[in-house]
């Protein structure tokens, strides 16, 4: 499958422990990284960090548009928190 283009659910919803460019730290769930542009593209695609870089898209985690992978990625990452 093909990311919706454009999205940038995957770069929203989880939290994200890796240090990003510009988000030494991580960002956490729910939280927009500074990365995106105004149309949800990765501004800093080819220095992303290997868990996005690993991250593939499917339906059962983007199903048809940007609102469906928002509501299914945060509902995987709510699922899997403590």
């Amino acid at each position: 499958m093909k990311c919706h283009d454009p999205c940038g659910a995957c770069c929203i919803a989880p939290e994200i422990t890796s240090a990003l460019p510009n988000m030494p730290d991580g960002k956490p769930a729910g939280i927009r990284c500074v990365n995106l542009d105004s149309e949800n593209r990765c501004m800093e695609y080819e220095k992303r960090p290997k868990v996005c870089r690993e991250f593939n898209p499917t339906e059962y985690t983007c199903g048809d548009s940007f609102e469906d992978a928002l509501r299914l990625i945060s509902e995987l990452e709510a699922a899997t928190k403590s």
